[in-house]
């Protein structure tokens, strides 16, 4: 059985510290991805945009997305031109990023609240 979790972010994000924290104290094994230092791939975006649309996973409430021209911020419709966008200014992701997979089956789950996390892994 291959099962492995991991979570996408920035380590400086409060709502990315409050999910490890709270992954640490449920004793959930997990891996950290810090996509602004070790960078976003593009098969990984695609993966997220199998289970989360655009509008899940882009952060329109941010200061990156707020420092976007208009040109960018109506490429981000286009999901092409948003992975493009994702790749580029990672900030611009809506965080954390839970991707969980599990014998081939893939699980992927943006932002945190203890209530979410409780019923992802039913603690």
């Amino acid at each position: 059985m291959t099962k492995s979790i991991t979570l996408f972010g920035i380590p400086n994000c409060d709502t990315v510290k409050k999910a490890r924290v709270w992954l640490q104290e449920q004793e959930v094994a997990f891996e950290f991805h810090d996509f602004k230092k070790q960078g976003l791939n593009r098969a990984t975006v695609e993966t997220w945009l199998q289970h989360q649309g655009l509008d899940v996973l882009i952060n329109r409430k941010g200061t990156t997305w707020r420092a976007l021209s208009d040109e960018e911020k109506a490429s981000a419709e286009n999901q092409e031109q948003a992975i493009a966008l994702m790749l580029e200014k990672p900030s611009v992701i809506k965080r954390p990023v839970l991707l969980q997979t599990n014998n081939g089956n893939t699980q992927v789950n943006v932002g945190f609240s203890s209530a979410q996390y409780q019923s992802i892994f039913n603690k």
